[in-house]
């Protein structure tokens, strides 16, 4: 239990990490790309096919039954969960004082 909440607390934190990121463009980009010519060799045709479909009739009721189910009880245990701090692009960006 104590390795989930641990991969769970990471998770969160790499998620949180990657929406707080500043980005600014440093550079133009360009992009060349090739050239193609294409001919038209003869006229195609294209017949879809069609289908007919029955469907079918699903009635859904309900009908009461009787089941064994667990009774569950809880208790309060203290554990160590992940902490974490984070800054984004902008506030890292403002105390470097760029």
């Amino acid at each position: 239990m104590n390795a989930n909440t641990l991969l769970a607390g990471l998770v969160a934190a790499a998620s949180v990490g990657l929406a707080g990121c500043d980005v600014q463009k440093t550079q133009e980009g360009d992009v060349t790309l090739p050239k193609y010519e294409v001919a038209k060799k003869e006229d195609g045709n294209v017949t879809v096919p069609k289908y007919d479909v029955t469907a079918p009739d699903v009635k859904v009721t309900q009908k009461e039954t009787e089941v064994t189910v667990p009774k569950i009880t809880t208790e309060k245990e203290t554990i160590k969960v992940p902490s974490v701090d984070v800054k984004t692009g902008q506030e890292k960006a403002r105390e470097e004082g760029k």
